[in-house]
């Protein structure tokens, strides 16, 4: 496994999580390996099909063992970022990693959001939170612009690289959510985690959006075995 050792340690041990799994379960229909982007590190269900999302759940089912995450952070918890930062150092992992990973189980109504000079690179909601429509569809449109009253918008009022606020329904998706939000000056984006109130009632969307976790960060090849 080659991998660019200027990134992180945790995104580094992420990616050799990654490739591994290719390699276990892959390697028979790819003899000539895979060569993988930072977009599909951070997609668990890229454009690259399901052989990239295989990858990553295994990555996150090793890196990350679930009885030991719910230990760290139940379902029904709605966890700040000092929180998921715990759970990054914990396995060695992003904080973007322990985050979506939380995101797997939990019940309340989340939604991940990525930005970058002022537009969502991509988002990432809960099962909770799809099925109340609370979501972004980022793929085959226009760019979308982040609210303009949202903390991610104005973090020159954050007195550090973090910080947290509570937004009514003009912010995000229409509904009051508590936005807690943390700049990445490695990477240059900002990370806003919104948890959402209960549903009032529940809706049943007809169709699971696909979720377009695709990190427009940049398009440079970075691993491959």
């Amino acid at each position: 496994i080659i991998y660019n050792n200027a990134l992180n340690r945790g995104r580094i041990n992420f990616t050799l999580g990654h490739e591994f799994g290719h390699y276990l379960m892959h390697r028979v229909a790819y003899p000539n390996g895979f060569k993988c982007s930072v977009e599909d590190m951070a997609s668990w269900e890229s454009e690259y099909g399901q052989r990239e999302h295989e990858a990553n759940i295994f990555a996150s089912t090793l890196l990350m063992p679930l009885d030991d995450f719910r230990a760290q952070v139940e379902d029904k918890k709605q966890p700040c970022l000092d929180e998921m930062g715990h759970c990054a150092n914990r396995y060695e992992v992003s904080l973007i990693a322990a985050i979506l990973k939380w995101l797997q189980y939990t019940t309340r109504r989340t939604v991940l959001v990525v930005s970058r000079d002022g537009f969502i690179l991509w988002a990432r909601s809960s099962k909770a939170a799809l099925k109340t429509r609370l979501y972004y569809k980022i793929r085959n449109r226009d760019p979308i612009e982040i609210p303009n009253n949202s903390l991610a918008a104005n973090i020159t009022e954050l007195n550090s690289s973090a910080g947290s606020r509570e937004l009514d329904e003009s912010a995000w998706l229409s509904n009051p959510c508590t936005e807690h939000v943390i700049v990445s000056d490695q990477y240059e984006f900002t990370i806003s985690l919104l948890h959402f109130g209960d549903a009032e009632r529940n809706f049943e969307i007809l169709e699971e959006p696909v979720e377009d976790v695709v990190d427009r960060m940049t398009t440079t090849k970075f691993s491959r075995h």
